[in-house]
């Protein structure tokens, strides 16, 4: 079988846009405390009586207080009080990560991911992501590692899919030498990016998040009037090549991976080389601290 006719092209694009339609968004009190934690006059008891309702999310969260004021007289048991120190963009990053872990946790053979693999390249991306903007000054720290976080999502919807035309996909990559990427979307008609920005509008979450999943393999081609969204785009392009070039979640979507130059230039990194070679220590660093994040 060399390639997918099209009428199961067709089938395959329906039971997709059938599949994304039931994608239910967050939980209804993760939607309400992460909106809490984006009003200004929300207070740090407000936000504890929403994530009141999760006591995973509470321990989490008071571990990682604990963890964050160690040397401390006292252990810290309030969750308002924990909320206050870590900060609401730690907060939300917390309960960003806790939510979609369980989605994320899982065996992905249509990409060749064992189980938790996902969810470790998506973890190291989003803490790559995070040190490069604060190396380089671009874009916000915490934007980053949401996007870094986020930007594989849609492998999860498209697994299934993507296994069924995998040994055209694969051949298609080694014969053509193009992206996996750009043969998912040959065989399918869609990719994971294109799918990850479906779900990341059905959450209901800002565009610059939309922006950066749906073209992190296409930095380069973001159109003129998002172009705010670029320093995010490329920073988040900029972790996934790096983590797949340490073998991070490799997959087989890491077949024919192409490292574009045009952001490292935007982003003003003068010596690579140089950069890699700090990241690879990070990494390491990471892998060692990664324990105290949702599922590991």
């Amino acid at each position: 079988m060399s390639e997918i006719d099209e009428k199961s092209r067709e089938i395959i694009k329906t039971k997709i846009i059938s599949k994304l339609q039931d994608i239910k968004s967050f939980p209804q009190f993760v939607l309400e405390t992460m909106r809490k934690l984006n009003d200004p006059e929300s207070s740090a008891a407000d936000v504890a009586q929403s994530l009141s309702r999760d006591e995973g999310l509470v321990l989490r969260i008071l571990k990682l207080a604990n963890s964050a004021a160690y040397g401390m007289t006292r252990n810290i048991t309030n969750i308002s009080e924990a909320i206050a120190l870590l900060g609401y963009k730690s907060v939300s990053n917390i309960i960003l990560a806790a939510t979609v872990y369980s989605a994320m946790d899982k065996g992905l053979s249509g990409y060749a991911l064992d189980r938790g693999e996902l969810w470790r390249h998506s973890l190291m991306v989003a803490y790559t992501s995070r040190q490069l903007a604060k190396i380089t000054g671009k874009v916000s720290t915490e934007d980053a590692y949401v996007g870094g976080l986020l930007h594989d999502i849609g492998k999860v919807i498209l697994n299934d899919y993507v296994r069924f035309g995998y040994g055209i996909i694969v051949k298609m990559v080694e014969e053509k030498h193009i992206p996996f990427t750009e043969a998912e979307w040959q065989v399918l008609g869609f990719d994971h990016a294109m799918i990850g920005e479906v779900l990341i509008e059905r959450w209901e979450m800002p565009e610059s998040y939309r922006i950066a999943v749906e073209y992190h393999h296409k930095p380069n081609e973001l159109p003129e009037e998002k172009a705010q969204y670029q320093p995010l785009l490329d920073t988040v392009a900029l972790a996934n090549t790096i983590c797949l070039m340490l073998g991070i979640g490799l997959g087989a979507d890491g077949l024919q991976a192409y490292m574009f130059p045009e952001p490292i230039e935007r982003l003003g990194i003068k010596n690579f080389d140089y950069l890699l070679a700090e990241m690879v220590d990070f990494v390491g660093d990471v892998a060692n601290d990664m324990g105290d994040m949702a599922g590991l």
